[in-house]
């Protein structure tokens, strides 16, 4: 049996990590996110789940929904954002991947 994942503590190390590329910490829908130098939020962390502004057209797109569990951020409900994808923490070992195809991301 495998150990939960500290989602909040996963999500603070991938912050730690990116900090040196520009990332900073910030607030988006109530939750803490990631912004690039431009002040753009790229990732995010909501209900356990890290949250990733890919691009519906990208290949990190395409893996992260293939990710049990993965779909679309829907932070109101019923209105999803195409570009942004919610990933379980029981595939936290592919969040560094993901967070940092956000950062890259051309917007």
């Amino acid at each position: 049996m495998t150990e939960p994942v500290d989602a909040a503590g996963r999500y603070e190390e991938i912050a730690e990590e990116l900090a040196p590329r520009g990332a900073r910490r910030s607030q988006m829908f109530g939750m803490p996110c990631l912004k690039d130098q431009a002040g753009k939020a790229f990732a995010g962390l909501h209900q356990g789940e890290l949250v990733c502004r890919l691009g519906r057209d990208t290949p990190a797109f395409a893996e992260a929904m293939r990710l049990p569990g993965a779909h679309l951020f829907d932070p109101a409900g019923g209105r999803p954002m195409k570009d942004w994808v919610c990933v379980p923490a029981a595939s936290a070992g592919h969040w560094d991947n993901l967070a940092e195809a956000a950062l890259l991301a051309k917007r």
